[in-house]
């Protein structure tokens, strides 16, 4: 698996996993989570708990970072979406 395969929704453990033994392990996972998509505090509290999973390598936390990845960008991607529809009933 290439670190830009974003074939799937959601990342899962064991791709996680399978990532971690990369000596470059902690890019490709922040690639594969999409971190750069997220604002500044999301982005930085994420690349921590990337490191924290990749030093430990314990499957709970995994399973954490997947599902807080998952609440932080539906909560990115709601905000994004109510500036929109502000932005355009500005000039309407």
């Amino acid at each position: 698996m290439t670190p830009r395969d974003y074939s799937l929704p959601t990342p899962t453990v064991d791709q996680l996993l399978t990532l971690r033994q990369d000596p470059d392990a902690l890019r490709l996972i922040t690639d594969l989570l999409k971190v750069k998509d997220m604002g500044p505090a999301d982005h930085i509290r994420t690349k921590h708990e990337v490191k924290t999973f990749v030093e430990s390598g314990d499957t709970a936390i995994a399973q954490t970072l997947i599902k807080e990845n998952s609440a932080r960008r539906s909560v990115t991607e709601t905000a994004t979406e109510r500036l929109s529809q502000q932005r355009g009933q500005r000039t309407a």
